[in-house]
């Protein structure tokens, strides 16, 4: 619908020059102003073409809110694809670093920004549980925190993101 913008151009001129009809015939009549009568073919004709532009303007507008709303329902799909996607990757690298059940949750709350203590009182252990499950989860990793961890999952999807593009 969006590929001929000069027919939205040309319906968009129309409806403003309805809506200027409508709203100076109203605006004159209330003030007052005396105006040389217009034979009524010509205002009947006016109206008519006036309606036939409003009209356009709702067709118009339901068109674009269907395609706004087709836009926006792949967008959905696809961010849930890629939200699929994402935990693929972190439950095959999970295996592939052979974490514990206990680690692979403990890195899922570190992997949403969760702090040693909100993950603690969430699994209802102590922080120095968390502190070693943790220590233990970057070892397995091979890295050295919270930040390479994240980087390792970015990187895996961007490299998967520039693999199909190539």
């Amino acid at each position: 619908m969006l590929k001929h913008p000069a027919i939205f151009g040309v319906i968009l001129l129309f409806q403003s020059v309805c809506g200027f009809f409508f709203v100076s015939d109203i605006l004159l009549s209330v003030l007052g102003v005396p105006l040389a009568p217009i034979p009524w073919a010509y205002r009947e004709i006016m109206e008519i073409g006036a309606a036939i532009g409003l009209l356009l303007g709702v067709v118009l507008g339901a068109l674009l809110l269907r395609a706004s709303i087709r836009r926006t329902r792949a967008a959905e799909q696809a961010l849930r694809a890629a939200s699929g996607a994402f935990m693929d990757l972190v439950q095959e690298r999970f295996d592939e670093w052979g974490l514990t059940p206990a680690e692979k949750d403990v890195a899922l709350f570190a992997l949403k920004g969760m702090s040693i203590s909100e993950i603690a009182d969430l699994r209802d252990t102590s922080q120095g549980t968390v502190k070693a499950q943790t220590n233990a989860i970057y070892r397995k990793a091979g890295v050295t925190g919270r930040p390479q961890l994240l980087s390792v999952f970015v990187d895996d999807l961007m490299a998967e993101a520039i693999v199909p593009a190539a």
